[in-house]
């Protein structure tokens, strides 16, 4: 077997369990199912770094309390329930990808909710709308009302999918999350000067992405994220490409690393 750490991107964490012994805590009896959520990378090139929002998640947190992550989070139901015209979906290849070694249930509506949970969470969490203007917003499911007041359908086409990772088990809360990836100035069509307003994040900033990476306010699953996306961004500087997508997960007690 070839061994985690080194597959590692460069200036990545070798191993994400090991940086935040409060999320190490164990849960007594059988080990809980991870659930489906999503999250979202959103890019700023501005200026000559291309910078990447975070925010600081609330102390009273159980999972990753007081670090500083994406926005994001679990799928819920009316996720799966917002109707997309044709150009407002994921490309064909990144679904392809999301549900590449996957259950049969984990079918292609599924993976475009928990591609829409990130752009919804976005929303909630960081007063970003990722969305498209129409003259005529059908009518969305709960959580989603923001966008339609504002005149806008939620767009994946700018989305790209540049990670999955599952959290390991014996932890308090266990999700399998999709990472998605954008550029503020291509899919952002509105921003809330006040943020989010759930203000699950506090300190909304946007980090140069080598800052980010070196820096110890964030989880080491989330560096590893960032350090996979600062390399396809070496060669994929658009993210215009499809090159394959890493996969995040722990096999009998070790991580494993493998690409889909």
């Amino acid at each position: 077997m070839t061994d985690f750490a080194s597959q590692l991107p460069r200036g990545a964490p070798k191993d994400p369990r090991g940086d935040d012994p409060a999320d190490m805590r164990s849960v007594k009896g059988r080990s809980l199912r991870p659930r489906d959520a999503g999250t979202l990378i959103v890019l700023d090139r501005s200026s000559d770094d291309v910078r990447v929002l975070v925010g600081k998640r609330h102390g009273k947190h159980a999972f990753m309390a007081n670090r500083y992550v994406f926005p994001g989070g679990r799928t819920d139901p009316g996720d799966s329930r917002v109707a997309l015209g044709a150009a407002q979906r994921l490309r064909s290849d990144d679904l392809d990808k999301l549900t590449s070694r996957t259950a049969k249930r984990f079918t292609e509506r599924r993976a475009t909710a928990t591609a829409l949970s990130a752009v919804r969470e976005s929303y909630e969490e960081a007063g970003l709308l990722i969305g498209v203007a129409e003259r005529e917003v059908p009518r969305m499911p709960s959580g989603w009302e923001a966008f339609g007041e504002h005149g806008l359908l939620p767009d994946l086409s700018k989305l790209r999918f540049v990670a999955r990772a599952i959290t390991p088990p014996g932890r308090v809360r266990r999700f399998d999350t999709r990472f998605f990836a954008c550029w503020r100035d291509e899919a952002v069509a509105h921003e809330l000067p006040e943020g989010g307003p759930t203000q699950e994040l506090s300190d909304l900033i946007w980090l140069p992405l080598s800052e980010a990476l070196e820096s110890d306010k964030l989880p080491g699953i989330t560096r590893i994220i960032i350090a996979h996306l600062v390399e396809r961004l070496t060669n994929d500087p658009d993210l215009h490409e499809s090159p394959t997508v890493p996969v995040h997960f722990e096999r009998h007690g070790d991580m494993v690393l493998e690409r889909v």
